[in-house]
């Protein structure tokens, strides 16, 4: 009998001071109720969605926030009781925590970990990395925290380099981006499930955090993510689909803002800058409807954690 292929469906839930990080703004531009935006707004979205098709999701939540929102923990509490997998994506999302050393990344790590922790009554089981980006030391302490997977590799060319445009860019306009671009050795990484070498974690290697990487195409490796799901033409969302439907495992990967509009109180200055804002939520949310339905119809979709249980046993 052939093993039932695999789909995960994962969130990030970057609140919206990282966007102005990410494009120069500053954060001034943002009032409470659009610093919670995320939390108050997409994360009930998700869920209704998600309960919709009939799926399971996972949800990478930045501790800083459960910390300082208690909307954001509550809405966390809601969302592992509704069985979806609460994992970490960091403490303070510092775009370039893979440059602070081994302490440091460790009580970040840790951090997130004891707020998620106080929120929904469970530890993580897996961790995404701030920015996609991955390295030995960061490994290390993925190791040292005991995650059953982690998903941080995103392995997708085309992104790598419309990334390292906007960035130069953004520094010839004397408002340098906060995000940070990786070593181009993330581009030659397995785009299927794989255990990495703890010390060049884009290698194949007997690491034990298994790697979980996010699906890109064959050969081009464009990205399935959700920015480009909600807002280019279906046609070629399907195409690309296609050519990644038969892998043995698909790892769909969306943002919160993935299910939000101008309408829902975001400053127009970071509206300009974060394009995908300007398609209507209303729209996002019936692309990502039947995209989720695609899943369900050609995979077992399951979360993150359950995924990497079932795949540990042939990797």
């Amino acid at each position: 009998m052939t093993a039932a292929r695999l789909a995960s469906i994962s969130v990030d839930l970057d609140s919206l001071p990282h966007y102005c990080r990410i494009h120069g703004l500053p954060e001034t531009l943002l009032d409470e109720r659009a610093r919670t935006l995320i939390h108050r707004v997409a994360v009930p979205r998700f869920l209704e969605l998600l309960a919709e098709v009939g799926v399971p999701g996972t949800f990478f939540v930045i501790g800083e926030d459960l910390e300082s929102d208690p909307g954001a923990a509550d809405g966390m509490r809601r969302s592992h009781a509704a069985g979806v997998e609460v994992a970490s994506h960091s403490h303070a999302h510092d775009y370039a925590l893979t440059r602070r050393g081994p302490d440091a990344i460790a009580e970040d790590l840790a951090r997130a970990d004891a707020a998620i922790l106080k929120a929904v009554g469970v530890r993580p089981s897996g961790f995404r990395a701030p920015g996609y980006t991955l390295n030995a030391d960061l490994y290390a302490a993925t190791v040292a925290q005991g995650y059953q997977y982690g998903s941080s590799a995103f392995p997708a060319a085309p992104y790598y380099a419309a990334k390292a445009a906007v960035m130069g860019a953004l520094a010839a306009l004397g408002r340098p981006s906060r995000s940070v671009l990786d070593t181009p050795r993330v581009l030659l990484a397995p785009r299927v499930p794989y255990r990495p070498d703890p010390a060049q974690p884009y290698r194949r290697g007997s690491g034990p955090v298994l790697e979980l990487p996010m699906t890109v195409t064959p050969v081009v490796r464009f990205p399935f993510i959700g920015t480009f799901a909600t807002t280019l033409p279906r046609g070629t969302m399907r195409a690309a689909y296609r050519t990644c439907r038969a892998d043995a495992f698909f790892n769909f990967e969306l943002h919160g803002v993935d299910v939000l509009d101008a309408t829902d109180g975001i400053p127009p200055e970071l509206v300009r800058q974060q394009r995908d804002l300007r398609t209507s939520a209303t729209k996002k949310v019936e692309r990502l409807r039947s995209i989720f339905q695609w899943l369900k119809d050609d995979f077992d979709v399951v979360t993150l954690r359950d995924a990497a249980g079932r795949l540990s046993a042939t990797l």
